[in-house]
């Protein structure tokens, strides 16, 4: 077989393949041809080429010491179709639980009267609607079953729904950490004026203004679609959400909580034993849970913001898809954490459970067969009638 040879004449340009990470419809940024050779060439007559950028090539633009032109692309979704499997698995076994959990937590309200399971029963409540409306309206129909293809107003609508479920989630959270601050810090206070009535006004009260606080999130835009520089009413609106669903609630959180451990180290010096209910143990694990569950949703919004969009730079469209993923676990996780501390929350969902059963195994029973009595008049001689 012969040897080809091929020579280079000089204004024409060599094809040259797609560089790495290039799509093929070849954005702005991205070349099909090698750059023209410099004045002095090498001794071997080789043609010098310069190295072609590629999108969101920031390390290899330090180490050249000069950034690369931006590229007005959008930036692909890395994650494929893992957060659709994730965000499905979650609904189907997470709202089941939480229906479960409104359930149980709401017989042992009606036994005991106690206001924290008053405020965890509201909290369970605005996961299941965070799940619906988020999870299923937001995430799996909008985003995977339509493609974002959804009229603006719809999309704006659905956002004061989300923002408000979310909202009353988080401060009903605040709620019950207010009660178990009172309750373990100024006992006689919180015995003379906690109340069921009380509670009820205090949760509706949140579940207003967590809707009223969720309208102005109708102009919330969306960040996977921006792709222009944020406006003033986009800042607003992001430091209000990092504000109202994060530091806020967090600020409270940290104080209400060092104060309630400080008081039980004090009683454990003084020489009592230093008790902590269930409904304090419950507390500290759901709101530890939330801030470290949330915590990667912020910050990614936050750097969204001021150092990279979503929209031009795929990473960060990765870290907001993980980070997403993983604040809504928070909606799904309190149930374990509920069976984990209390003893008598397990033994409530065991009856609830078997009491789900029991109809379904005498409704399976053959046409025609009665059941026995559990109760037997004792005493009573065999072939004697009542």
């Amino acid at each position: 077989m012969g040897t080809v040879m091929i020579t280079r004449t000089p204004g024409v340009e060599i094809p040259h393949p797609l560089p790495i990470g290039c799509p093929p419809d070849l954005p702005v940024g991205c070349t099909t041809s090698l750059a023209q050779p410099s004045e002095t060439e090498p001794e071997s007559g080789q043609p010098r080429g310069t190295l072609l950028p590629t999108p969101n090539g920031s390390e290899l633009s330090q180490a050249f010491g000069s950034p690369w032109p931006e590229t007005p692309e959008r930036s692909p979704c890395v994650a494929g179709v893992i957060p659709v499997v994730y965000y499905s698995i979650l609904l189907g076994l997470g709202l089941p639980v939480n229906l479960l959990t409104t359930v149980a937590l709401a017989r042992l309200a009606a036994r005991t009267r106690k206001a924290s399971y008053y405020y965890l029963l509201a909290l369970t409540a605005s996961d299941i609607v965070t799940q619906v409306v988020i999870v299923f309206v937001g995430f799996l129909l909008q985003g995977a079953v339509l493609a974002r293809q959804v009229p603006q107003a719809v999309v704006r609508t659905a956002n004061i729904l989300e923002f408000a479920a979310n909202h009353a989630s988080v401060w009903i959270a605040v709620l019950l950490t207010i009660d178990r601050y009172s309750a373990l810090c100024h006992p006689l206070h919180h015995r003379a004026t906690s109340s069921p009535g009380r509670t009820h006004r205090a949760i509706a009260f949140v579940l207003g203004a967590a809707l009223l606080t969720g309208i102005p999130f109708y102009w919330w835009l969306d960040v996977w679609r921006d792709a222009d520089p944020p406006s003033t009413m986009d800042e607003v609106l992001k430091w209000a959400h990092c504000l109202i669903v994060y530091f806020i609630p967090c600020g409270v959180f940290l104080v209400a909580n060092l104060a309630i451990i400080y008081r039980l180290r004090r009683r454990g010096q003084s020489g009592l034993r230093p008790w902590v209910g269930k409904s304090t143990a419950i507390l500290l694990g759901v709101t530890t849970l939330f801030a470290l569950l949330w915590a990667p949703r912020i910050f990614v919004m936050l750097y969204h913001l001021y150092v990279a969009p979503v929209y031009r730079d795929w990473r960060v469209h990765l870290a907001l898809d993980v980070a997403n993923m993983v604040a809504m676990l928070n909606t799904a996780v309190n149930f374990g954490l509920y069976c984990f501390v209390s003893r008598t929350f397990r033994a409530t969902v065991r009856e609830v459970i078997h009491n789900a059963h029991l109809p379904c195994t005498l409704g399976s029973r053959p046409v025609g067969t009665a059941a026995e009595p559990v109760l037997k008049p004792p005493g009573l001689p065999k072939g004697t009638e009542l």
